[in-house]
């Protein structure tokens, strides 16, 4: 074992902070006598850290769970660009550690991933709710078939003024939001029509059945993918709001903001 505990005491040696995925309070107590720096991240502060990161999505991948924490812990202040940290988290059972990674915090290219919860014009809940529903529609589709689907969050007067209904509007009158399950089943099923789903900051849905109308000129997104994207990007680009797209052709959930792809997520993974 002599080989294997020098390979560990490199791994945790000489460090700068340890961010620890974590909700469970043995887990933290186990940790909470350390003299370096100790952020929880994690998707609420139920173990009354000093230092935590809101974790507002599962990320069932590691390698996009400790980007995001990572990102926070960086905009938050928590660590620096050049400091070494590891990263204690779980890859196969809940609230139990069994992978261990060492990075530097500038290691990972920053993606926007953090600032996509935390400084979008959109409430964080609001956010988290609609990718919910795109990643369980990415997963189930529509009656068993694969589906597309753009939800625009945020800056709904101007995301309105700058589109047009092409079907009434069946949430002209109501006052439903994103997060109510009925709601989210009417939302799977408006789905499987034309047009993108309009939900303000606080999460009401303002309107279904809209085409965006900005200029795509000066858009960049990744080739393959389609109009759907595209709209996405150009909306996200002179408003600000965010847009969450359900690629039909692939299945994949992007998110857009400031005309940029930031965030891809394949709904078979959660």
């Amino acid at each position: 074992m002599t080989g294997l505990a020098a390979l560990l005491d490199e791994i945790v040696g000489d460090i700068d902070a340890l961010l620890l995925f974590t909700r469970d309070a043995s887990t933290f107590d186990l940790f909470s006598d350390e003299e370096t720096t100790m952020i929880v991240v994690a998707k609420d502060n139920a173990v009354g850290a000093d230092n935590f990161v809101m974790l507002p999505l599962e990320f069932t991948n590691v390698n996009g769970r400790i980007r995001f924490g990572l990102e926070g812990a960086i905009r938050q202040e928590l660590v620096a660009e050049g400091d070494e940290v590891v990263c204690l988290t779980t890859s196969f059972e809940e609230n139990r550690i069994d992978t261990v990674v060492r990075v530097r915090a500038d290691q990972f290219t920053q993606t926007g991933i953090y600032d996509l919860f935390t400084n979008s014009r959109a409430d964080a809940d609001v956010v988290r709710d609609v990718f919910e529903v795109a990643i369980e529609l990415g997963r189930k589709g529509q009656k068993g078939k694969p589906v597309g689907a753009l939800f625009v969050v945020g800056d709904a007067g101007k995301v309105m003024n700058k589109s047009r209904p092409l079907s009434y509007n069946p949430f002209e009158k109501s006052h439903v939001h994103v997060g109510d399950p009925i709601v989210n089943v009417m939302l799977k099923e408006f789905s499987r029509l034309d047009g993108a789903f309009v939900i303000s900051d606080g999460g009401k849905i303002v309107s279904a059945y809209r085409y965006l109308e900005p200029a795509a000129e000066g858009v960049d997104i990744p080739r393959g993918l389609g109009a759907r994207h595209m709209a996405a990007g150009a909306i996200t680009r002179d408003t600000n709001a965010i847009a969450i797209v359900l690629s039909e052709s692939d299945g994949m959930v992007r998110a857009f903001k400031g005309g940029e792809l930031i965030l891809e997520l394949d709904p078979e993974e959660y």
